[in-house]
């Protein structure tokens, strides 16, 4: 998921998005199970994320589609699965 550069004057031009509540649709979403990891690459304003949905209606509807920022994200989704050989894993699917 890629998010545009923000700044102070972009945030006040979008009503919809409080400044003060970045991160707390952020908790509830992981508190929920939807967001399980997030990253930023060094030096770069997007995010790669780790989300769990249903299946990929839902992800888009009930979990990107609650995200303030959704109408100027660039999304790329990618199903994933365990690995055999991943230490940290337990076999199941996540």
């Amino acid at each position: 998921m890629a998010f545009p550069p923000l700044h102070a004057a972009g945030w006040r031009e979008n009503p919809g998005v409080d400044p003060s509540d970045r991160g707390g649709h952020r908790k509830e979403l992981a508190a929920t199970g939807h967001l399980a990891r997030l990253w930023r690459p060094v030096g770069e304003s997007r995010s790669i994320g780790v989300w769990r949905a249903d299946d990929e209606h839902d992800l888009h509807e009930k979990v990107f589609g609650t995200l303030p920022l959704r109408p100027w994200m660039t999304r790329t989704v990618t199903a994933l699965e365990s690995h055999p050989n991943d230490p940290g894993g337990t076999g199941a699917t996540p």
